[in-house]
């Protein structure tokens, strides 16, 4: 056992339990401070390797994951306030031993309450017995690890080296940049009783809140209550977040907000929303301090297994999508199917898209148990609605969404800055960003279409067989999406899409596909503008087999009660601009 978990284990082994129930707070943090297990804890959280993998595989070993993303927070610890620690400790010691997390519970909820919980630790310390000893690690830190004692953010750390000519004239430098996060599937997770968003937010004592507006109205009473219920201040900021609002202009009126409510740099912010709010607030976090941290609670499927704990940040400009954004993933990303009995089946299926998406070529598995739901993922709402907790459904739902955000994440954590462009959670997401606002597609159909296609040019390309082509194309069609829409017979965008992708990968088509067999990638790179014409007249042959002659079910905006974003793409700059002023207003 290496040296982190041995000074948890030893610590809990150790303390004082009595010492928790002390009236004084101050001789109860004081009798703490100085104890030799806590300085020695305290120690190995500073020491620790936060951002490696052999601290993961660590405390994979112990069964103590729960408590990683806490291990992690507190190598800053020095700058935390009382509360904070206190809260995050607690979250460590019940990652391994329950009981004594529940002590140490209490205890915490007894600093969050009080005066000397908004002290810093740091302070704290200089002011024990052992005061002096702080006082010299301090001073060591601020030259061997300044990121554990004035970090800007506790999620993230950087390094570089340097090299130069002896005359300065010519400097050469690399840069290293790491961040952690977590993704939870949780259940819900307004229930007062249920503390993860209360853990984030009592030590800071408010939470600025972004709502999408349809939340608002289902949801709105039930956020408000539990944060009262907390004592926790909430700031709610309600915003209309459907496609034709996810522009520019609702990032600029967020970073508004954000700098009249004095969001402070190393405050989360959280988005309550799907995926239209999780792109536009995630990039007004981005760009508010040039890194303000957010903690991702989402309401729809698109969000809570893709776009949520995406690390790219977004907004469509000047007709096109996801033009400008920036990489920016969220400290916390909880995904909570309570949400979904509330969705309509048009945005359930919407949904499910990016779930098969993950499945065709990263998760066989996961595609199996797409197969074995079927549509009742989308009747029981994931099995959320008319569905006894543990029953079939219900269980078969948390396993299909916990795999397909562990595919999600491995895929995409593993190249977040978009480095290079061997990006298998790109798959239907080549041609289909070049069609999707051109015909007023919902997301979800538009990625159907592209993916059903690029099942086409793999099985076309001899890369998978036929029954695994067929097999794709029935599952797509098996939930009402899209396999099929004749703006694909306007094959002059359709090639303008594909001239545009290979502008954004570097110059290469880098087209996602399955490839061997389902839940394997590879990628196609050339694609003729002959090749490309002929494949969709053949292709559409074969989709006028399926069921509605391979058309999706509401597969426009319009269908399930959206503005049509093609209207807005191409309408007139006076009214765009009309518009946008409307919807500031809103």
């Amino acid at each position: 056992m290496t040296k982190t978990t041995s000074a948890v284990k030893d610590f809990i082994a150790t303390y004082d339990c009595e010492i928790l129930t002390y009236q004084n707070l101050d001789k109860a943090v004081e009798a703490i401070c100085c104890s030799k297990s806590f300085r020695n804890l305290l120690l190995a959280l500073i020491e620790a390797p936060a951002f490696s993998k052999e601290l993961g595989d660590e405390f994979a070993a112990v069964s103590a994951i729960e408590g990683l993303s806490a291990c992690r927070s507190l190598r800053s610890c020095l700058n935390l306030s009382l509360s904070n620690f206190c809260g995050l400790l607690k979250q460590l010691v019940i990652a391994f031993d329950m009981a004594a997390g529940l002590e140490w519970s209490a205890f915490a909820d007894k600093i969050h309450q009080s005066s000397l919980g908004q002290e810093k630790l740091l302070n704290v310390l200089l002011r024990s017995q052992d005061g002096t000893f702080y006082e010299e690690l301090a001073s060591r830190l601020v030259e061997t690890d300044p990121h554990a004692i004035y970090p800007t953010s506790s999620y993230r750390e950087s390094q570089a080296h340097v090299v130069s000519t002896d005359d300065d004239q010519t400097i050469e430098a690399v840069m290293t940049s790491r961040t952690f996060t977590s993704i939870k599937v949780l259940e819900n997770s307004l229930d007062p009783q249920q503390t993860v968003l209360r853990d984030m937010y009592v030590s800071l004592r408010r939470c600025v809140c972004l709502v999408d507006q349809n939340v608002e109205s289902y949801y709105g009473e039930q956020i408000e209550h539990y944060f009262d219920y907390h004592g926790i201040k909430l700031d709610k900021l309600v915003y209309r977040a459907m496609e034709v609002d996810k522009g520019i202009h609702t990032v600029e009126r967020m970073l508004g907000d954000f700098k009249r409510l004095g969001v402070s740099r190393n405050e989360p912010v959280l988005i309550v929303g799907g995926g239209v709010l999780t792109d536009t607030g995630g990039l007004a976090c981005a760009l508010y301090h040039r890194n303000t941290p957010y903690v991702m609670l989402s309401t729809s499927i698109v969000a809570g297994i893709d776009a949520g704990p995406s690390p790219r940040t977004c907004c469509d400009g000047f007709g096109y999508k996801n033009l400008f954004g920036a990489y920016h993933a969220p400290v916390l990303s909880l995904t909570d199917r309570s949400f979904f009995k509330t969705l309509r089946e048009g945005w359930l299926r919407h949904g499910i898209a990016e779930i098969i998406k993950m499945a065709t070529v990263k998760n066989e598995e996961l595609f199996c148990f797409l197969e074995e739901a079927g549509a009742d993922l989308i009747t029981t709402r994931f099995g959320t609605l008319d569905c006894e907790p543990n029953s079939q459904i219900s269980n078969l739902s948390q396993k299909i969404l916990g795999s397909a955000l562990r595919s999600y994440v491995e895929a995409e954590y593993d190249n977040l800055y978009e480095t290079h462009q061997c990006r298998p959670h790109a798959y239907g997401h080549t041609w289909s960003p070049g069609f999707e606002i051109e015909a007023g597609l919902l997301h979800g159909h538009a990625v159907a279409t592209g993916m059903g296609f690029g099942a086409y040019l793999s099985y076309r390309n001899n890369w998978i067989s036929s029954d695994d082509f067929q097999r794709i194309l029935r599952l797509i069609s098996s939930f009402g999406l899209s396999l099929w829409h004749d703006v694909l017979l306007n094959r002059e965008i359709v090639w303008a899409a594909q001239e545009k992708i290979v502008q954004k990968r570097g110059g290469n088509l880098a087209a996602p596909l399955p490839k061997g067999q389902v839940g394997k990638c590879g990628y196609l790179n050339s694609l003729t503008q002959e090749e490309l014409y002929q494949a969709i007249d053949e292709y559409q042959k074969i989709c006028a087999e399926y069921p509605r002659q391979g058309l999706g079910i509401d597969p426009l905006c319009s269908d399930v009660g959206l503005e049509d974003p093609s209207t807005v793409a191409h309408a007139p700059v006076e009214d765009t601009e009309a518009s946008e002023k409307t919807l500031s207003a809103v």
